[in-house]
């Protein structure tokens, strides 16, 4: 099961924050891989912009490219800068909400 990167320029150094905007009131989302074992995507959150409690079948790391984000996991919220990651475990309730205006990487191994 062969999975490549997209939605951004190879052989190329980038700033990984570039490669997707902040978009007023608005979750922007870019897939950069996925198949049926891993899913990579680029989000950003205006402020006060979230998505709300679910469960994810894979363990879902995000790391915090840009801003300032709550993640909330089983009813336990933390806060995340630039920088910082924190792994949701599969199954497990969580919630993702834009502190300040937020972008991070989303990876997910199912």
């Amino acid at each position: 099961m062969s999975v490549k990167i997209k939605n951004i320029n190879q052989s190329e150094i980038f700033n990984l924050k570039d490669q997707i905007s902040y978009q007023e009131g608005q979750i922007v989302s870019k897939t950069l891989a996925q198949n049926g074992a891993l899913s990579i995507t680029l989000f950003s959150f205006a402020k006060g912009e979230e998505i709300s409690t679910h469960a994810s079948g894979g363990d879902a790391m995000v790391t915090c490219l840009d801003g300032t984000g709550k993640i909330t996991i089983d009813g336990k919220s933390y806060i995340l800068r630039e920088g910082e990651s924190i792994v949701m475990p599969a199954g497990h309730p969580h919630a993702v909400y834009g502190e300040e205006a937020f972008k991070m990487l989303l990876v997910v191994v199912f």
